[in-house]
């Protein structure tokens, strides 16, 4: 069987890349999605994910992440926690336990420290800056501070049929202390079932996981729906919904893989993802909506090379 991995997003590119050549030599689909996602909270120019994350309203970094196994549906997340490098690795910890397999905040930092996981400041000198000139700003302008909700979410097929998912995020800047979206919660950040394929979310938390949308999509393509069709018709029918409820739509993107290694894509923002497959190197493709559909295409090399130097700006030209 031909094996198949995609991300959310422009910086998922090099975990991608990662994870591509861990399942061209016979890793599993939960290896290839955490070192995917490590190799996101690892860079810190990466501002939503991860170390140099977009600090919450108190100027502190609490990261969620989330790792599920679609052979057995097992799942493990953290939520809220500061100091612990890896979220991603620590949620794939907790999903071997039958108890106790989402901890948040000081719970799960005390877990991460009797596990041996690697602890450290999650908030670099760049993050720090990025705060105190939106706070400013906000001040200033009356502005709305939340920004910056950018989760990685990674799905993968392995050789053997085996599917997986996983994600990890800092959430909105500025955020009240505490807050947790979407990313951590099992059906609505995402979701992996290897007899139909797997899911994950990025976009405003509190919408997405109203929603449900990363099961509603996996549970679509076990009725049949090709994952095109699966992830629209579950975003499609949820605005939906909101609309007629007379509810404000954020911003929802959802990344999806059937068992059968068809990678499927919904959104009503401009979005882009990274795939690769057995026959094709890590690619990034941009998505935007179009009526009931999206248009995509290949990223071109001035888009690329815009993206990376915008990463590299400071943040005084930033935020």
């Amino acid at each position: 069987m031909s094996w198949v991995i995609a991300g959310t997003w422009r910086m998922a590119l090099e975990g991608v890349s990662k994870g591509a050549h861990m399942l061209a030599t016979g890793a599993s689909a939960g290896d290839a999605v955490t070192e995917a996602v490590r190799a996101v909270e690892d860079y810190p120019l990466y501002k939503s994910v991860g170390l140099g994350g977009l600090p919450n309203g108190a100027c502190q970094v609490e990261l969620d992440g989330a790792f599920m196994d679609g052979d057995t549906l097992d799942f493990g997340a953290v939520a809220a926690v500061k100091d612990v490098k890896n979220p991603v690795s620590l949620a794939r910890r907790l999903s071997t336990e039958r108890f106790n397999c989402f901890l948040v905040g000081a719970g799960a930092e005390d877990f991460a420290r009797v596990e041996l996981f690697e602890m450290c400041n999650m908030l670099t000198e760049r993050a720090k800056r990025a705060f105190e000139i939106r706070s400013r700003k906000v001040r200033e302008s009356n502005l709305s501070p939340y920004d910056g909700h950018d989760t990685v979410g990674v799905v993968a097929l392995d050789s053997s049929g085996s599917m997986a998912c996983a994600t990890s995020t800092s959430g909105l800047f500025m955020k009240r202390p505490g807050r947790v979206g979407d990313s951590p919660l099992c059906g609505s950040g995402l979701y992996a079932d290897s007899r139909f394929g797997a899911a994950v979310a990025t976009g405003l938390g509190e919408e997405i996981m109203k929603g449900v949308l990363s099961y509603e999509t996996v549970r679509s393509m076990g009725e049949g729906l090709d994952p095109d069709s699966a992830s629209r018709r579950s975003l499609k029918s949820f605005i939906d919904r909101r609309i007629q409820a007379g509810r404000r739509v954020g911003a929802i993107s959802i990344l999806c893989c059937s068992r059968d290694g068809r990678v499927g894509v919904a959104t009503n923002v401009e979005f882009s993802f990274v795939i690769a497959r057995r026959d094709s190197p890590a690619k990034v493709y941009l998505v935007s909506p179009d009526g009931d559909g999206v248009k995509i295409q290949e990223a071109p090399v001035e888009w690329l090379e815009a993206y990376e130097r915008r990463i590299k700006l400071p943040p005084e030209e930033v935020f």
